[in-house]
């Protein structure tokens, strides 16, 4: 593509009739599971399939109504099953297509940001540092140009490419500047043959996924112990051997809650989903339980804190005058007062010509202006607008023929331009101390400190002229032009943030590379800096000499500082959450226990990190730890709800016999009541809305188990009380003559599921209740009615019939529990149970 085809670009129609010929740019998504496939999963369980043992058992034996009541349990526990995979899959799905990523390309003479999947063939692509590959490029620009393509070719060191050069999708722009035009997309492309080759697997399980996967085997065990027992006092107390193996077999089934993994995970998938709502987009869902942990939030300043639409607001020329710039975002209309004059315009031609950023005027997507590149750049455009000059005409005069861009080493960009009437202009900008000399520029190195202590951040400008072309790299004695003071105003609600993250037990730092001054500024204005805090500098020896016990602003840090940073605070039992934006932020991503980019952000930023930030706002990840705290709440309170009812059940089995009754409950009986218990009412339990307090209690600990905080003294408290009120009205109905098996079998129905009303969470002012718990108990309360009511069920479930006057007095003991667990959690336990 030549140089006047780059600068045009394609035109829209034919982009548009590209993308319909060769089809969008993606890689070919996996293929999706079928109804098969997910069945199979499920009755894989080995739950499931010792469930279905028992099966093959009772229709061996010719048991009719248990073989049925088996049949029903399984057939149940596998549609719901495979009901929550697909609710789960469309959930990520749909977190997948709000992550999708943008490139920056130019189509009808303009720059454009477009989603990348819209890219095709013969499109010319912008990039800046940090940027993923969209396509497979031929570079037509680069200008000290390297790429990290650890993603096709496992190498870590960027590779330096050149123009004329091939980049491959999936790299990311490790340094410098480049611009190509695409060649291959989607599955043409060099990441999407690698796709076709590699077999893609969904991701493992989660550490809470995991942890509960444990719990499970240690619950499969103790049923299993607890279940030989039960056969064996069967079998002594002369109940048929078959029979009682039946049970103890149910008995395992129905006291471990073979539901829960896939509770878990919906819960986890449905959980990301709200949080996308509120424009926090989880990349992984384990991020989802993380962020119920954090204990600090390592933040950065610029459009995080801030609102990230920068603008100048003070310049001062090299001669001392000094200018006040007014307008709003990016739109160059506005307002200098001062002098003005030549100097001002010298300082704004130069932050123009030293710039690799557009301004995007408002069209019918976009009411506002906004910037393509980096923000600063973008500032120094629009304050050049504001001084009236013409910035596409300046670059046209004063073509750009070199340039060393910005690294973190020097600070500073340097870039050479051919001059109308002959000669070069080179033209630096950077931080004041990179591009100022101390002595010959001491006014304007004191008036930068006064700037940066008012917390602005400060760009120094410099140029130099000569009749031949320099060494950007190194570039010539260059005389100051001026300062400008740039300016991103805190976030209306930056305050009211830092001050939720302090109720919520969550500490909150500000990480920058600002200076010193700038950095303290913005932390007293957040209210974050207290007395005993200091202000950490990002020398290296300063750094290491601070007591980060009482650091709480970290300023003019380098990226490998943050990652020192950040590993300091995990070794002192930290869980980190780190914000960025910017490639440099990427290991600091990565190395925290969850990463938050911003959605304005660089791709590479964003692909290192579990959280993006739709809406750039840091106030919306307390409103995610909110969300991630509410679902770890709501999955111990499945726990507590399910492990009780299990556990009562093995108690009843176990000490019926003890009681005169050899049998307590016979094997469809108990499949029956876990049917109904752990089945829609335990989901039910998973949409629960946040308690009141839930951001004005501290974060859980990440080394606590899962049963921990009180939840097994819970679980243990509730069995206790619903295998005594069962067994109780056992023993009266078989001393008052009653059918005792089918008063205990409706007792220990009805009293799990008034537990599961007694778990959900305290009713919050102002917010709607959860209306899924109370009709799924309402109609398992009727189901479990029906099993002794009903005669086609009392045959299957092998109960009698009860008068009227037994059903209402097994009402009102299965109430017990129900009010006694409530009452408990509310006046003794306060929070400590997850009530």
């Amino acid at each position: 593509m030549s140089a006047a085809s780059a600068a045009r670009g394609l035109s829209t129609a034919e982009a548009t009739r590209r993308l319909a010929e060769d089809g969008p740019n993606l890689v070919a998504a996996p293929p999706p599971r079928g109804v098969v496939r997910r069945v199979g999963r499920q009755l894989a369980d080995p739950l499931v399939a010792l469930l279905l043992a028992a099966g093959v058992v009772t229709a061996a034996l010719g048991d009719v109504p248990d073989t049925l009541i088996i049949l029903l349990v399984v057939v149940v526990n596998t549609v719901i099953g495979v009901a929550q995979e697909v609710r789960a899959d469309a959930a990520i799905a749909a977190l997948d297509r709000l992550a999708a990523p943008v490139a920056r390309v130019v189509r009808d003479g303009r720059d454009q940001v477009v989603p990348a999947s819209d890219l095709v063939r013969g499109d010319h692509v912008r990039l800046e540092a940090g940027d993923v590959v969209p396509a497979d490029l031929r570079l037509t620009e680069a200008q000290r140009a390297t790429f990290d393509e650890s993603a096709l070719t496992g190498e870590s060191v960027p590779v330096p490419r050149s123009t004329s050069e091939p980049a491959g999708a999936g790299t990311v722009l490790a340094g410098g500047r480049a611009a190509g035009t695409v060649v291959a997309t989607g599955p043409d492309s060099a990441l999407g043959r690698i796709s076709e080759l590699v077999s893609r697997t969904r991701p493992g399980p989660t550490p809470l996924q995991r942890r509960i996967t444990a719990l499970g085997r240690v619950l499969g065990v103790t049923a299993v112990v607890v279940s030989a027992l039960v056969f064996a006092a069967g079998v002594l107390a002369g109940q048929p051997v078959a029979r009682m193996a039946i049970t103890a077999v149910s008995l395992v089934v129905a006291a471990v809650p073979e539901s829960l993994p896939a509770v878990v995970t919906l819960a986890l998938a449905l959980g990301a989903h709200r949080m996308a709502r509120i424009s926090a987009i989880p990349r992984r869902l384990h991020a989802v339980e993380t962020l119920g942990s954090v204990t600090v939030i390592a933040s950065d300043k610029t459009g995080t804190l801030t609102e990230n639409r920068m603008s100048v607001q003070c310049a001062i020329t090299a001669d001392g005058s000094r200018h006040t710039v007014r307008g709003t975002g990016y739109d160059p209309a506005g307002q200098v007062d001062g002098p003005g004059g030549e100097p001002l315009r010298a300082l704004a031609r130069a932050g123009a010509l030293c710039n690799d950023a557009a301004l995007l005027p408002p069209d019918d997507d976009r009411p506002d202006w906004a910037a393509a590149g980096d923000p600063m750049e973008a500032a120094l455009l629009t304050f050049a607008g504001r001084c009236g000059l013409d910035v596409d005409a300046e670059r046209a005069a004063a073509p750009r023929v070199a340039e060393h861009p910005f690294d973190q080493d020097s600070r500073r960009m340097v870039t050479v331009h051919r001059l109308p009437a002959g000669g070069f202009l080179v033209v630096c900008k950077g931080a004041p101390e990179a591009v100022l000399d101390p002595q010959t520029d001491a006014a304007l190195v004191a008036a930068a400190a006064e700037l940066a202590a008012d917390g602005l951040r400060v760009l120094a400008v410099a140029t130099a002229v000569g009749d031949h072309q320099p060494d950007p790299a190194v570039p010539p004695t260059l005389h100051a032009v001026g300062l400008v003071g740039i300016g991103d105003p805190l976030r209306a609600t930056a305050r009211d943030t830092a001050e939720a993250f302090r109720r919520a037990g969550v500490q909150l730092l500000l990480i920058t590379g600002d200076h010193p001054q700038t950095a303290t500024a913005i932390g007293r204005r957040l209210g974050i800096l207290g007395p005993g805090d200091v202000v950490a500098h990002g020398d290296q020896d300063d750094l290491r000499g601070t007591d980060l016990a009482h650091a709480r602003v970290y300023a003019r840090t380098q990226p490998e500082q943050k990652l020192d940073i950040i590993r300091a605070l995990q070794q002192r039992g930290e869980v980190v959450a780190m914000t960025g934006d910017g490639v440099n932020d990427a290991p600091a991503l990565r190395r925290a226990d969850i990463g938050v980019a911003m959605g304005g952000g660089t791709e590479v930023a964003r692909q290192a990190a579990e959280l993006v930030l739709v809406d750039d706002n840091l106030g919306t990840v307390a409103d995610a730890i909110g969300e991630g705290r509410r679902i770890y709440d709501n999955i111990r309170r499945f726990l507590r709800y399910a492990l009780s009812g299990g556990a009562a059940e093995l108690l009843v089995m176990l000490a019926g016999p003890l009681l005169g009754m050899p049998l307590a409950l016979l094997p469809a009986q108990l499949l029956w009541i876990n049917l109904l218990t752990h089945g829609v009412p335990g989901v039910a339990l998973g949409a629960e809305p946040a308690e009141a307090d839930v951001l004005r209690r501290p974060p859980r600990s990440p080394q606590e188990s899962v049963l921990g905080g009180g939840l097994l003294r819970g679980v243990l408290t509730g069995a206790g009380l619903l295998a005594a009120v069962t067994l109780a009205a056992g023993v009266v109905a078989q001393q008052t003559g009653r059918p005792w098996q089918s008063v205990m079998f409706l007792v220990l129905g009805l009293a799990q599921l008034g537990v599961a009303l007694a778990v959900r969470a305290k009713a919050t002012p102002g917010t709607p209740r959860n209306r899924m718990l109370p009709a799924a108990v309402a109609v398992c309360l009727l189901l479990q009615f029906a099993g002794v009511l009903v005669e086609p069920l009392r045959l299957l479930l092998g109960t009698e019939p009860l008068d009227v006057v037994t059903i209402v007095a097994c009402l009102a003991v299965a109430a017990i529990p129900g009010v006694a667990l409530r009452l408990w959690t509310r006046v003794v336990a306060g929070r400590e149970g997850d009530g």
